[in-house]
Formats: structure tokens, sequence, C-alpha cells
């Protein structure tokens, strides 16, 4: 089995810097990501926060698909609980519309931000529907099949492209590996969310169980995770060191990721619950191209995944650019 390199970029504003700046950034490295033949490129979507830029990843994957040519770029993702199935359908179908064949929707399951920029989301909604009924609606949409019992059954999307979008689940838990299996789409493991290897593995083990062929697809998996490749070891891990992940566990049993711990102490504020606060290192696959290369292929051949998506945090741009460059000649035909 092969290995497909892609990357998820999070536009985010680094001390010293402007959203501008994060966003320049992000577009000299999709351009860098086509040169070096990346599969793929996904940008995130946040709200409420200064320090990562992407509130509208329907927009900067508009402005990307023009700054590019060949790459494949999508949503990792579009948070579908504060919208309408209809309206993303009809984002995406623009955007599948301007670029044939380049364009991903990846959805997502959190919030994407802290409890007020929901509720700002969600205004005037009194009962939202569930994410997988959002789901199979989207799909419906999407394709302009509606079953035979929607109450919009005739309604299409306009316009409707010459290719539609891949449909992509996101998730971190066993629950999003079984909601994406039961729709019958490919699954994203978002390992630099969630590093527990044996979560993962059984999000994995789920999703190949509980897989609904009966849509005609087979199944898909892809790991997302963070990594930093440098010209040495030494390097690699000071550049790792400074990174620290954070979870925020409220009473109620919900446990969520967040970016700093002040971030995690705003966020149990606004839900006026009672909480606790976990920080500990960030889960960062690192070193020399050599090294990284050789972990990464435990890692596909511990969980069968076919695809990586990469996450580089790293402040220096020159050297998170670096970083990406020194991950394609771990794969490329020298090497191998």
């Amino acid at each position: 089995m092969g290995i497909k390199l892609s990357i998820l970029d999070q536009s985010v504003i680094f001390p010293g810097e402007n959203a501008t700046d994060a966003f320049k950034h992000t577009i000299e490295l999709v351009q860098l990501a086509e040169r070096l033949d990346y599969h793929r490129f996904w940008v995130s979507e946040h709200h409420d926060s200064e320090q990562v830029a992407g509130s509208s990843p329907e927009v900067l994957i508009s402005h990307l698909l023009a700054k590019t040519e060949r790459i494949r770029i999508g949503s990792g993702g579009i948070m579908l609980q504060h919208y309408s199935p209809y309206k993303v359908a009809e984002n995406f179908n623009v955007l599948a519309s301007l670029a044939p064949g380049r364009v991903d929707l990846g959805v997502g399951r959190a919030p994407g931000g802290l409890p007020r920029s929901t509720k700002a989301l969600q205004q005037g909604i009194t009962e939202a529907a569930s994410l997988a009924d959002k789901v199979s609606e989207l799909q419906q949409f999407v394709h302009n099949q509606l079953h035979d019992d929607h109450p919009l059954k005739g309604l299409r999307v306009s316009p409707i492209p010459t290719v539609p979008v891949d449909i992509y689940i996101l998730g971190a838990s066993v629950a999003s590996a079984q909601s994406a299996a039961e729709a019958g789409l490919p699954y994203v493991f978002a390992q630099f969310i969630n590093g527990d290897h044996a979560i993962a593995e059984a999000a994995f083990e789920a999703y190949r169980e509980h897989f609904n062929t009966t849509k005609g697809t087979q199944p898909r998996l892809l790991l997302a995770l963070s990594l930093i490749v440098a010209d040495t070891e030494e390097e690699a891990i000071e550049l790792a060191g400074e990174y620290k992940n954070v979870k925020i566990h409220l009473e109620n049993g919900k446990t969520l990721t967040v970016g700093t711990l002040e971030q995690a102490e705003e966020y149990g504020r606004q839900t006026q619950e009672k909480f606790t606060v976990e920080e500990k290192q960030a889960e960062i696959t690192k070193g020399t191209k050599e090294t990284v290369r050789q972990k990464l292929l435990e890692i596909q051949l511990k969980y069968g995944v076919e695809e990586f998506i990469v996450t580089t945090s790293v402040k220096d741009f020159a050297k998170r650019l670096r970083s990406f460059e020194l991950l394609n000649e771990a794969f490329s035909e020298s090497l191998v």
C-alpha cells in the first residue's frame, strides 16, 4: 500500500503577526504543496479566536483554488452542526463548478469555538437536527438525490457541478467513526486532537466493522496528525517542545480540546459549569526525514490507513516550509 501525503493548515496567527500574515503564509504553503505534489490541502474552521484566522473555510478555499492549478483543496472541516446542509451544498457546488474535480468537503463534529460563538452561529435555531440527519441530508443535496419521503422532494441545489465534491467525516472518537461508517463516507481520525492510540485503534476498528456498503462505497481511512521534520533530531525535538495539548473536562462528561489554558478557562466560564483542565505535551511525530518516514510506515502498518493529513504548527515560517520539503523528500524515489 502506497502512502498519500496531504496538509491541513489552520492559518495560525503567531505572536507579532496578524490575520493578513497568517493568510499569506497559507497561500505560500498551498503553492509549495502543489509544487511538491502533495495530494490535498485542507483548511480549518475556528471561531472567536485570536490565534486562528480561518473562520470561513469556504471563502478561503475559493481564494486558494484561484491561486493554484491542480492540488485538491477542501475543508478540514465545516462545522455542520451550525449550518443548513442545503446552504453548505450550495457553497461547495459553486466551488466544485469553479474547479471541477479539485474540491473536498470535510465535515467536523466539534463546535469550532467557545459556547458564545456557538450561540451566535445558531441564533434563532430552537430545535436543531441531529448531526447524523444533517450529514444524510447533505449527501442528498450534494448529489441532488432527495429521498422520496423528504419534505422538500423536488428541490434542486444549484449550480450542478460536473464533478460533485467528495464528502469526508472528521472526528476523534469511536462515535465519529461509527457515524462515518453508517453514512458510507471516508473517515479522518484527528490524532493531533486526540492522541490516545487506543481510541484511534478502536475508532478504526468500529469504522471497518460497521461500514455501510449499501451506498456502493468502500471504507477509506485517513489519519490527521501533528508532524515536524527537521534537518536534525535535536532541532525537531526543540521545535516540538513548546507545544501543549490542553483539554477541558466539563461536569456533564464532555471533553473538549482547546488551544491554550486561557481558552480552557474562558470556555469553562462561558458554560458556567464545573470543569477541570488537563495540560500535557502535544502528540507530535517528529525527527529527521529518515526517522519520520520510518514512523509513518509503522503507523500505516498498525492502522491500515491510506493517507496522512499533516498539520505542522511551527512559529518560524521558513522552518515550517522546510518541514514539508523534508517530508516530501522522505518519500521521494531516492529514499524509497
